[in-house]
């Protein structure tokens, strides 16, 4: 088979969580330019639709279900909207996600569990989902998970006192192996992305507060551009990574490597 084929996703059913705005929509332009259908769910349908609108200009097939992923009875009647709407589900993109700042003696409980509800435990629900309704039966699965390096080395900077979202973070990259394992013989591959510092709403205020103290620490001296996801997203959601599961990639300009 071709390298331009193993990468063809032209036919496949992506589902992509948090899939509006960020760089769940920077993944979602990737793997729509690569041919997949596109299922994009967040919570507000506005940017949702403002999201299809956008991938359209570019020819890009994607459909919207506004879901509360934080909700876990939500989670069920989703996967069964998007099966009814594309027929399957090829690749799963576990990408919404939360976080918190606070230090951790003055955390609140109730912050703490809603990071654990939207990044854990909806990760966990929805792949359970997934896989039982539609991957399993069929044989055939790309899950990639949108972890990050703030799951890999403590704290992603020591000014950022966010102890839940990188406890979750690191138990993304823990999930992902366990899954991977268990999954392998259905011809399901689990991988994750780590993302470093990346514009987005949730680091919009983190960058313009530490945004140069960020940057002195990157071998690299800059944080990541809306491009520099989109080849190793498709590359785990396409059958160019048919033998590697249970891996975890870190695209942050070399900050874990020091």
């Amino acid at each position: 088979m071709s390298v331009k084929k193993l990468f063809d996703l032209t036919g496949r059913v992506a589902l992509i969580t948090g899939g509006s705005r960020g760089l769940g929509l920077q993944i979602a332009e990737a793997l729509g330019e690569m041919g997949a259908r596109l299922i994009l769910t967040a919570r507000k349908q506005e940017e949702l639709d403002q999201a299809v609108a956008h991938l359209a200009k570019q020819k890009i097939d994607a459909v919207a279900i506004a879901c509360d992923l934080a909700k876990t009875e939500a989670v069920a009647p989703l996967v069964e909207s998007a099966v009814k709407q594309r027929g399957t589900i090829d690749i799963l993109v576990n990408n919404a996600g939360a976080t918190w700042g606070a230090p951790t003696v003055d955390h609140p409980l109730d912050a703490w569990e809603k990071v654990l509800r939207l990044n854990l435990t909806a990760t966990f629900l929805l792949s359970q989902e997934v896989g039982r309704k539609v991957m399993i039966p069929a044989r055939y699965g790309k899950i990639v998970t949108v972890a990050s390096i703030a799951g890999m080395i403590g704290p992603a900077a020591p000014m950022m006192p966010t102890i839940a979202y990188n406890t979750t973070k690191a138990g993304l990259i823990n999930f992902t192996r366990a899954l991977a394992a268990e999954w392998a013989p259905h011809n399901i591959t689990v991988n994750a992305i780590a993302p470093g510092f990346f514009p987005s709403k949730m680091t919009k205020g983190v960058l313009e507060k530490y945004g140069d103290a960020l940057q002195e620490r990157n071998p690299m001296g800059r944080v990541g551009g809306p491009e520099e996801l989109k080849g190793v997203a498709v590359l785990l959601a396409s059958d160019a990574s048919s033998f590697i599961t249970g891996q975890t990639v870190a695209v942050d300009g070399g900050v874990t490597a020091i």
